[in-house]
């Protein structure tokens, strides 16, 4: 059988049968690894995660707290203990373990027994503990709530029970407050600027004013009784009335709240912070905490 060769030779070889052997043995199909088996070989660091299998230390770190309401006769003390995972590594973060509520007041002792061991062990669990906080700040009181110190309005006790884990949360790292940016800092820094100011220049008004009359003659007894008139006493210059300016502006007190902040005692309820801070400035309610206007 003859081959035409139509392209130029480079080189050529011997066919060997160990060539001819090589050819005809079967390819064997290379072994597929999928991604998720390769991932699962790499090494990671054991990252120890919050679960309900997590036994509890001997000793744990945390806070107590004091609450102070005039829905009860005695003050109550909570106290949170966090679990400290992975110490030592670059992964180390503490979890809320457990919490405890003490007070002489026995008038709740058991809904608080009950709330604290649901509480505890849901912070047991693991997972995503926050929704806590929203689920009790939500509950309100159907005899009214009541101010803390600072002017927060607190709808029920449960609720500062719940805004006390917030805090706590927030402490370790659980939960971020999101911050004003500083164009809203300054804006707000301006706005309670312009305020004290007007509220200098109002303590400066005058409550009253002294009414200018030009001094009246005194006439003596024979003038008087020579005029056909009667005798007329003079009037002392400090006998003048003193009329009220009835158009002076009021001027309002500032108090200063337990968190260090000034606002005036007529100020109304601002529902975004839950704090005595709206005032009214250029026409438009403007809280003076967190910055919130209603127009915008």
């Amino acid at each position: 059988m003859a081959v035409k060769i139509d392209k130029k030779i480079k080189g050529y070889s011997v066919l060997t049968p160990e060539d001819k052997a090589r050819q005809a043995a079967a390819p064997v199909p290379a072994e597929s690894v999928s991604r998720a088996t390769a991932e699962a070989e790499l090494p990671v660091a054991e990252v120890i995660q919050m679960h309900e299998r997590i036994e509890r230390p001997d000793v744990l770190v945390g806070s107590t707290y004091k609450i102070k309401s005039p829905m009860v006769e005695h003050a109550m003390y909570v106290t949170i203990n966090d679990i400290v995972l992975n110490a030592g590594t670059e992964h180390e973060h503490r979890r809320p373990f457990e919490i405890f509520i003490n007070s002489k007041s026995m008038e709740h002792f058991q809904w608080i027994v009950a709330l604290t061991r649901i509480m505890s062990a849901v912070f047991r669990k693991g997972g995503d503990v926050t929704f806590l906080v929203d689920e009790m700040k939500a509950v309100f009181d159907p005899r009214g709530g009541y101010f803390k110190a600072g002017g927060v309005y607190m709808p029920s006790l449960v609720a500062e029970l719940g805004a006390i884990v917030e805090e706590h949360m927030k402490s370790i790292g659980l939960i971020h407050d999101p911050e004003m940016s500083e164009h809203q800092k300054a804006i707000l820094a301006e706005k309670r600027k312009q305020y004290e100011d007007r509220s200098k220049k109002n303590t400066d008004v005058t409550p009253s004013t002294k009414r200018s009359e030009a001094p009246t003659p005194s006439l003596s007894r024979s003038e008087g009784e020579g005029r056909g008139g009667g005798a007329l006493d003079s009037a002392p210059a400090s006998a003048t009335p003193l009329i009220p300016n009835s158009t002076a502006d009021h001027v309002e007190d500032i108090e200063v709240t337990g968190d260090g902040a000034s606002f005036p005692p007529s100020a109304s309820m601002c529902h975004k912070c839950n704090t005595k801070a709206m005032v009214i400035m250029d026409g438009c309610q403007t809280c003076l905490n967190c910055g919130y206007s209603k127009c915008g």
